[in-house]
């Protein structure tokens, strides 16, 4: 089997079906071959776009009713890894939601849908993040349970779990085209490095998922990637403990980080799948609105970066067969909430993929498949 990509969609299932695998030729006594795993990355490094660009929050508020339960779950995973490698890959970081009085509904609706969510007075919200201004926070929502994530140390766990399981990783090797063979049910890959043979292939290539898909002669999800700029800015007066305060307007949001503050317009700027640079205009836009909701001066932009946000048209991720090829399965469109879904959804498609049963509370896994 051949996972075409290595970010955290790859590394996370790549670690999940070798484990998976070996549990299930465990359980066979040795009669049922292990499974033979490749996960083949283009780039020099695995994490290098979207995964090693984010800002990593675990939030149960963020997304459809699907991501929201996938981060539950993700969740459950997420602290019982940190458990069994002693070092913990979540930390504690409340969110907030801000509505000004011009969008105290989409607060109202986000409270309805979101049990995770608690409504607050604006005298609490600016207890937990002091230099709110009133105008900006005429009501607001708590996540008191949402968390940061651990990026690196997650997706080194996937790795190290992932070679340990007996998967090869491999970086520095990109997949030009593919060729199906229905009589031998396997397919013929030509990389930058030769050619291999699979039985199987993920597609887990991130914003670059359609475009693998095209080298594989096979119709596209429908994926549409966006870019979004995030910077650090230089601050005085920021608390290391404040939440990420995000507008429910879509306008900014922000987060201490490394002794300034973790700023961004929320941007969705459409943009081929590329290595993704930050856009000064969209960072000027991030400053501006984070002064204005405020008290804070934004001396200078240490620096910035972008990233790229792939969806489907419903904004859900793309996890399943395809519909209409063989030996092709999707594992990609994780959007803005890849981090916080990939760990539940990485034990989703091994199971799927291994035909072993495996359910996540709240989800119907037809939601996700390709169409």
């Amino acid at each position: 089997m051949a996972i075409i990509g290595g970010g955290i969609a790859g590394l996370s299932l790549a670690a999940e079906l070798a484990e998976l695998d070996g549990r299930m030729v465990e359980r066979s006594g040795g009669t049922r071959p292990q499974l033979r795993i490749v996960l083949l990355e283009r780039e020099n490094q695995f994490a290098y776009h979207a995964t090693g660009r984010s800002i990593a929050a675990l939030s149960e508020s963020l997304g459809s009713p699907e991501q929201r339960a996938l981060a539950r779950a993700s969740r459950t995973i997420l602290d019982a890894l940190g458990a069994e490698s002693g070092m913990p890959l979540l930390r504690a970081r409340p969110v907030i939601w801000l509505a000004d009085e011009d969008h105290l509904g989409a607060v109202n609706a986000l409270l309805t849908a979101n049990p995770s969510l608690r409504a607050v007075d604006p005298a609490a919200a600016r207890t937990l993040c002091p230099a709110l201004r009133p105008e900006a926070a005429a009501r607001a929502a708590v996540e008191r349970t949402a968390q940061d994530v651990d990026v690196d140390a997650l997706q080194q766990q996937y790795r190290d779990r992932a070679g340990a399981a007996g998967a090869v990783l491999r970086t520095a090797i990109g997949l030009e085209s593919g060729t199906w063979d229905a009589t031998r049910g396997r397919w013929t890959v030509t990389t930058d490095r030769g050619e291999l043979t699979a039985t199987r292939i993920v597609n887990a290539a991130g914003a670059w998922a359609d475009a693998v898909a095209a080298r594989l002669e096979v119709r596209g999800a429908g994926l549409t990637s966006y870019r979004r700029t995030v910077a650090i800015a230089s601050a005085d007066g920021v608390g290391p403990a404040w939440p990420l305060v995000l507008d429910v307007a879509n306008r900014f949001y922000f987060r201490p980080e490394r002794g300034g503050l973790l700023i961004s317009a929320a941007d969705e700027t459409p943009s081929p799948p590329t290595d993704a640079e930050a856009a000064p205009q969209d960072v000027t836009v991030a400053v501006e609105r984070v002064t204005a909701a405020t008290t804070l001066h934004l001396a200078r932009v240490r620096t910035s970066w972008a990233g790229l946000r792939t969806f489907a048209p419903d904004r859900n991720p793309v996890v399943g067969p395809d519909p209409e090829q063989d030996g092709l399965f999707w594992f990609a469109g994780l959007g803005g909430t890849g981090i916080q879904t990939a760990p539940a959804l990485a034990r989703l498609a091994a199971a799927q993929l291994l035909g072993e049963p495996f359910e996540i509370p709240g989800l119907r896994p037809e939601s996700l498949l390709p169409r």
